[in-house]
């Protein structure tokens, strides 16, 4: 038991001297070891607790703000990588079509379509008050997945009745399509697989840059005030609503309606992209809306019933971090799932409070409305699309060059780094939890982590210099290997691990559940973490010098762990063979998002002269 003690954070003292110490005083000794550094766990947290989208989640908390912007700075890196959106596409011309303008009493509604990414087009309707000369505030409105979409209207929801509504009380209002809805069908709601997931191209992201060149839409009108945008969704609108405004600071006022949760995070692909709550959750993403004011609507009937004892408490909190707890409020509506009267009523309240300014706020209620025809809402009812809409292929196709093209223009080592980083979900720990046997065994952790790292750790005798290995069959199969042979004859340091899913790292997983990705890091990735993790082991262990060897395809995993690693290493790893496409990434190296933020193209720039 003391050897396992003894060599914990390699202490600089001398074994004599420790065992004197302990003959001295054994257990004070042990007790004041096993007080200052944390044993590595006996299983590792990434096989044994798999959260999901129907997981109870524990509410985020932070004592300090700056604890809570360090924390949101990395959210918001982590939701835009996840949504294909870090960096943000270029923004092309929209070229918005307007037309067809129905005129009430009040109001107004047209017929809108335009371009968020060349050939790919959003459609929705413009509601517009009448009789108004300055210009107005802006309310975007993402709809969920109740049949009709934008269009839908009944006791549980009703767009057009919000769209009208709000129209009548001073808004400019624009209620779009989700993908696959209503007028926006050139691809459908749900698509794409591992290939697709290489490069953030999902649902989610698409929805979401949607939902940022509306917002640009919106800016863009005459009658706009651009300084006073916000937007109000239900269900997957909601989760638009919150996505929204994690990324974007534009809009000012938000309320998501019935989908804030930590019992359920989303039922569907456009709200669940690989990487998107992996150490989070909907809690988490939503408070990045602090400390604008925002209105948290929910149902006793579906999975927000918590919110006014655990989800609204727990933002309040990050908003008091800002002394801005007044900015977020909640209603619960005695309902099953819905946006119903009472919920829309409870909005224009809010609204008409943080952007109308109305003394009568609390008075507003909504106005019974005359409902079009279907067809005379819809945008391409008896209309084709423009002649340069592309299909899911093509759009693919343009969105893979785009990605590209932006890696190509970007030489800022710095930012390749950041971008694989964030996408691989990789991070060099500021300390390393050791446990080391007599016999050379050594376990690795990062501290709160919950992972465990098994390998083998020969301590050398020529100075500061260590290198660590990486076989795909283990640490055993390193020990083996001519580098290792090599580098002990030398009396250097040597570390070898099992790195996760290696060796005597391997463990079952359950893979099985509904969105495994969205809330797991595949298991390259946590390879490329405990390599990492290892080489800042070594750092903190007094070596200066070390020299990451990455044997047969355990090379790439090198490869990639010496670009994101915060330690200086000297790279030993072919691959020669690995020639970054995408069935290689498919094949034997397979992380999300890991071609969006650059690929191999952007670890050999980060890498540069610091290949073997």
């Amino acid at each position: 038991m003391f050897s396992e003690f003894l060599l914990i954070k390699n202490f600089d003292v001398r074994i004599s001297a420790e065992m004197n110490m302990l003959k001295l005083a054994p257990l004070a000794l042990i007790f004041s070891l096993s007080c200052l550094y944390a044993a590595p766990p006996n299983t590792d947290r990434r096989n044994s607790e798999i959260p999901n989208t129907n997981t109870h989640f524990q509410a985020p908390s932070y004592t300090t703000l700056k604890a809570w912007e360090e924390r949101a700075s990395a959210l918001q890196k982590q939701v835009a990588s996840a949504a294909g959106l870090f960096p943000l596409p270029e923004k092309t011309p929209l070229n918005p079509v307007i037309f067809d303008r129905i005129e009430n009493k009040t109001y107004s509604i047209e017929k809108v379509y335009f371009e968020t990414l060349p050939g790919f087009y959003l459609a929705g309707n413009l509601y517009r008050p009448l009789g108004r000369t300055e210009k107005l505030p802006a309310v975007l409105m993402p709809h969920g997945h109740a049949e009709y979409g934008r269009l839908e209207h009944g006791p549980l929801f009703s767009v057009p009745s919000r769209g009208i509504n709000m129209a009548q009380q001073g808004y400019v209002v624009f209620a779009y399509d989700m993908i696959g809805y209503n007028d926006t069908i050139q691809i459908p709601h749900a698509f794409g697989g591992r290939k697709e997931q290489l490069w953030s191209f999902g649902p989610l992201g698409l929805q979401t840059w949607n939902s940022i060149r509306a917002l640009d839409f919106l800016e863009s009108l005459p009658d706009v005030d651009s300084k006073q945008l916000s937007i109000t969704g239900e269900s997957g609108g909601g989760t638009q609503t919150f996505m929204l405004c994690a990324l974007d600071k534009r809009p000012k006022v938000s309320s998501p309606v019935n989908m804030i949760s930590l019992i359920m995070q989303g039922g569907s692909p456009c709200e669940n992209a690989p990487s998107l709550r992996i150490g989070t959750n909907n809690v988490e993403i939503a408070a990045l809306m602090a400390p604008r004011p925002m209105l948290m609507v929910s149902a006793t009937g579906d999975w927000t019933r918590n919110t006014p004892v655990e989800e609204f408490p727990a933002i309040k909190s990050i908003y008091a971090l800002y002394d801005r707890a007044a900015n977020v409020e909640t209603i619960q509506i005695d309902a099953p799932h819905n946006y119903n009267q009472p919920s829309r009523e409870a909005v224009y309240r809010f609204f008409a409070k943080r952007i109308l300014k109305d003394p009568r706020a609390m008075q507003y209620e909504e106005k019974r409305i005359r409902q079009e025809k279907l067809q005379d809402m819809m945008v391409f009812h008896h209309r084709s699309l423009p002649d340069n809409a592309v299909d899911l292929p093509k759009l693919f196709s343009q969105w893979v060059n785009a990605a590209k093209k932006q890696t190509e223009a970007t030489s800022d080592r710095s930012i390749l780094k950041e971008r694989l980083s964030v996408a691989i979900g990789a991070s060099t720990p500021q300390k390393v939890e050791a446990e080391v046997s007599s016999d050379g065994k050594i376990v690795l952790s990062r501290p709160n982590a919950g992972d465990r790292v098994p390998g083998h750790f020969t301590k050398g005798t020529a100075g500061k210099e260590a290198v660590l290995i990486v076989h795909p069959n283990g640490s055993e199969a390193a020990r083996k290997s001519s580098a290792a042979t090599n580098a002990l004859q030398e009396k250097k340091a040597v570390l070898t691990i099992d790195a996760f899913q290696i060796g005597t790292g391997k463990s079952s997983r359950d893979e099985t559940h509904p969105y495994f990705l969205t809330f797991n890091r595949s298991d390259d990735a946590n390879r490329v973490q405990d390599i990492v993790t290892a080489c800042a082991y070594l750092k903190q262990s007094g070596y200066s010098q070390i020299r990451l060897v990455g044997l047969e395809s355990a090379a790439v995993w090198a490869t990639f762990a010496a670009a994101v690693s915060d330690i200086q290493v000297t790279l030993d790893a072919d691959i020669s063979r690995f020639k970054g496409e995408d069935d290689d990434f498919l094949n034997h190296f397979f992380i999300p998002g890991i071609q969006r933020a650059g690929g191999l193209l952007a670890a050999k720039r980060v890498l540069g002269d610091n290949r073997r």
